[in-house]
């Protein structure tokens, strides 16, 4: 497991103009690495807000730009930067790894001791909230090919969030983003398919048009617009 030294965060680069200037300088080097991912690459401003943030948590500014992904605009951490991080901030020992449970509620906590040996318990991730959630049914979830590392994943994610919520700085796991991201779009694609159908049941001049508009829907497109296919049959059985 990566070790990360963490140390108390020093004077903001935001706090006055010297320190920006003097951050300027920093990124201004950072920047012409070949080291850096692509996001830094000649990037200053990317390069300001990784020099704050590892300023903040109190590490290597090389180690956030690292692990904190950009996805759809957002940052997150990797998963595994999230584990050795709260292993890393002597708050508690190493996480562990508890499975349990059989069918749905199969899943897995992380937990630990903290430094007066009391247990600490994050959130169960089971089975019912993977589908519950939607993040089974993802295209190309990775829940469907490496279902445990993603259970530790996950509880890592939750456990860090309760437990040191301002070493992740309120930030998701790239894990995550790349679920909500998905949500986010295939939520626009539904409601532009929606809007499409509904052009068509309003050029439909009876019942029969409704029903052969209703065939060639998918069937959760049926399930989401049931109220309206309903308000339509209605509306030509009244006439």
């Amino acid at each position: 497991m990566e070790t990360l030294t963490i140390k108390k965060a020093e004077q903001s680069a935001f706090s006055s103009i010297e320190s920006f200037e003097n951050a300027q300088r920093m990124a201004k080097v950072l920047v012409q690495s070949s080291l850096v991912p692509t996001a830094y690459k000649n990037n200053i401003p990317n390069a300001m807000i990784a020099l704050e943030m590892a300023n903040r948590i109190g590490i290597s500014p090389f180690m956030v730009m690292q692990n904190l992904d950009v996805i759809q605009g957002k940052p997150s951490w990797n998963s595994t930067f999230i584990i050795a991080i709260l292993n890393s901030c002597g708050r508690f020992a190493p996480l562990r790894f508890e499975f349990s449970g059989e069918g749905e509620k199969y899943g897995c906590k992380a937990i630990t001791t903290d430094n007066d040996g009391k247990r600490l318990e994050g959130t169960k991730i089971t089975w019912q909230m993977v589908k519950a959630e939607g993040w089974f049914s993802k295209s190309g979830s990775k829940w469907k090919t490496m279902p445990d590392q993603m259970f530790q994943y996950r509880a890592a994610s939750f456990f860090g969030r309760i437990y040191a919520p301002d070493l992740l700085k309120g930030m998701h796991s790239a894990d995550e983003m790349v679920d909500m991201v998905a949500d986010t779009q295939e939520q626009k694609n539904t409601d532009e398919e929606v809007k499409r159908v509904t052009m068509f049941l309003e050029k439909a001049k009876n019942i029969e048009d409704v029903n052969a508009i209703e065939m060639q829907m998918s069937d959760e497109l049926k399930e989401e617009m049931a109220n309206i296919l309903i308000e339509y049959k209605s509306k030509f059985k009244s006439q």
